[in-house]
Parts: structure tokens; C-alpha cells; sequence
């Protein structure tokens, strides 16, 4: 695959040829509960090997909502998602870094571009001070 360029836009060969793993995306309790439809997703680094990336939200989940991920994010296999909403199908075969929305009052989907994903923070601790760095990992 050619490398693509900051000057040429992506072809559809090149959004969608990612390798494929998992087979499972996030999604928000709301889809399943208030039966409402997909209105938001994104697609993110998969965080383990039956993760496909995949986000999927209805809109009206508030920070609180979201902050609660364990209980508020379901794994559901993204074919059971695609059958209930044939409209993801292709869709889902893009590459990480992909967001999509439709509002209510749209035809379809739209990609975004402003939107950015959120990423686990890790907590690093960098230090050039040998003494501190061993007592560090004799500590752990």
C-alpha cells in the first residue's frame, strides 16, 4: 500500500485496510435499555484482541454517564449491531481514528473531523536520577 500523502485525501482502500481484529464494540447502555438509535461513534485502538475499536453512543449520555464505564458500556459483537442497524455495515470498516455522527434531522451519515478521541491516561513518572529510579524498582 502506497504511503498516503498530507496533500491527498485518503481512498477508500486506504480508510478501510487496517487489519481486522475482534469482534466486539462499546456501546451505551442507552442503545439497549431506551432503545434508542446509534447517533455517535468512533473507532479507537482496539484494547484487546476481541475489541474491535469501536464506540457507539445514542447522543444524550452526560459526562456522569460516560465517566461510569463499567457499568454504562456493553460489549456487544458488532454483527448483532450491524443486523439491528444495517446503515453501520459499512461503516465499521474503517480505520482508527474514524468518527461518525447523524442527527435526527439528516438523511444519513456525516463524517467528523473536529472531534477528538479519547485515549487512556497512563501515568508516567520520567526521572534522570539513577538513586531514585533504582529505589523505584526495588520498591515494586
Amino acid at each position: 500500500m502506497k504511503t498516503p500523502t498530507p496533500d491527498q485525501p485518503l481512498t477508500q482502500e486506504q480508510e478501510t485496510a487496517q487489519t481486522k481484529n475482534g469482534y466486539l464494540a462499546l456501546v451505551s447502555r442507552l442503545l439497549l435499555e431506551e432503545k434508542l438509535p446509534i447517533r455517535f461513534m468512533y473507532k479507537t485502538v482496539p484494547e484487546h484482541l476481541n475489541d474491535t475499536g469501536w464506540r457507539m453512543f445514542t447522543g444524550y449520555e452526560t459526562e456522569e454517564f460516560l465517566e461510569n464505564e463499567l457499568v454504562n458500556m456493553m460489549p456487544i459483537p458488532l454483527e448483532r449491531i450491524c443486523q439491528l442497524d444495517p446503515s453501520l455495515t459499512e461503516l465499521v470498516e474503517y480505520n482508527a481514528g474514524t468518527v461518525w455522527e447523524r442527527t435526527p434531522d439528516s438523511e444519513g451519515w456525516e463524517r467528523v473531523y473536529d472531534f477528538r478521541i479519547p485515549a487512556p491516561r497512563v501515568e508516567v513518572d520520567i526521572t534522570n536520577d539513577v538513586d531514585r529510579f533504582s529505589q523505584q524498582r526495588e520498591g515494586s
